[in-house]
């Protein structure tokens, strides 16, 4: 096995690098980037891509009477372009500029932020107990809910109960999470109904003088509804994998032969079909918690007024912030190779037998 983790830890490079090369490459044929910001806002456009769509606050080439490179630029002097681009490191070409930022995220060094007087390690920090509050919360709701009832529905396959709870299961898959939010915020924030929770934020204004239990009351108080509204639809999936998986189990022959030597029904599901059930379920569970944690609270962050890292990376690319693009990318990138190992030691941890070793010889 350690030989395995550590050709899957040498494939990490290749793979990061990859990603990093075809993302800056990309970005170099985007329109708008931080200069083009920055000169939209001087003119006071406001927003680069006013430029782009039209409209009458731009302004034309006959207005300024100049040929430059960059919307906005028209009537500027060149010098101050210059400097711009001196200060953002275009004054290099492409390849060196890709050169030197890796070299400096070698040294953990990921750059400050074009627009805010932070590092991008500050701001991810900064931005870090949102994103990890929803991703965990939801993710441990889901599981928690989803295994007994996928053995459950399993156990009950074809029932009453079986069939009622998959009606509901799909009738929550299909509301959308960002129209439960504005639901929840309508009926439980104090919009037309009552006001039980708070409207936004992590936590109170008075965190820093609540007691301990005051502390942790005052935090679930601020993320249940979020919470809710990030999970509603996570249940189906998980559900229904849960059914199958103990399905697909209950039908073999080993589950027969356990019965025959009569073992009790409790022994047979938990003893043996558990296990073998389980086995895909659990092992997800860093990539289940990863994707929520990176892709799917933005719209539920904008909704409650949470600031995190969805919002962060939202942001930063409308503002062409490219040190937070490229740091967070390359950040959250390792992350996720990484959690693609931790998922197949799951693998290992749950079920002894596998051998990933042998399996590739």
């Amino acid at each position: 096995m350690g030989a395995y983790i550590l050709r899957r830890l040498l494939l990490v490079i290749p793979t990061l690098l990859g990603i990093m090369i075809l993302n800056f490459t990309l970005v170099q044929f985007v329109p708008g980037g931080p200069i083009e910001q920055i000169l939209a806002q001087m003119q006071g456009e406001g927003d680069v891509f006013a430029g782009f769509a039209g409209g009458d606050n731009v302004q034309t080439e006959e207005t300024f009477g100049s040929d430059s490179e960059y919307i906005g630029a028209r009537g500027l002097p060149k010098e101050f372009i210059e400097d711009l681009e001196k200060e953002f490191g275009f004054d290099k070409p492409p390849l060196e500029r890709f050169l030197n930022m890796m070299g400096n995220y070698l040294t953990l060094d990921f750059g400050q932020s074009y627009f805010r007087s932070i590092s991008v390690i500050d701001l991810v920090l900064e931005k870090m107990p949102v994103s990890i509050s929803l991703g965990l919360w939801s993710t441990l709701i889901a599981y928690l809910v989803s295994i007994p009832l996928g053995i459950r529905k399993a156990i009950k396959d074809g029932s009453r109960f079986d069939t009622w709870t998959s009606g509901a299961i799909i009738v929550a898959y299909a509301i959308p999470g960002f129209l439960f939010a504005i639901l929840l915020l309508v009926l439980f924030a104090g919009g037309s109904f009552w006001q039980i929770f708070p409207l936004r934020g992590l936590t109170s204004d008075n965190w820093e003088s609540l007691s301990l239990f005051g502390k942790i009351a005052d935090y679930f108080w601020h993320i249940a509804l979020p919470i809710i509204a990030l999970t509603i639809s996570a249940f189906a999936t998980l559900t229904l994998l849960t059914k199958n998986s103990f399905l697909d189990e209950i039908k073999k022959q080993y589950v027969m032969t356990a019965r025959a030597k009569g073992l009790s029904e409790s022994k047979v599901l938990y003893g043996h079909v558990f296990r073998n059930a389980m086995l895909i379920v659990i092992a997800g569970f860093p990539a289940v918690f990863i994707g929520v944690f990176f892709g799917g609270s933005i719209i539920i962050e904008t909704i409650f007024s949470l600031d995190g890292l969805g919002r962060l990376g939202f942001e930063a690319a409308v503002a062409r912030d490219y040190p937070v693009i490229f740091g967070t990318l390359f950040i959250f990138g390792l992350m996720g190779l990484v959690v693609g190992i931790i998922s197949d030691l799951m693998y290992v941890l749950v079920d002894p037998r596998i051998d990933f070793e042998k399996r590739e010889g």
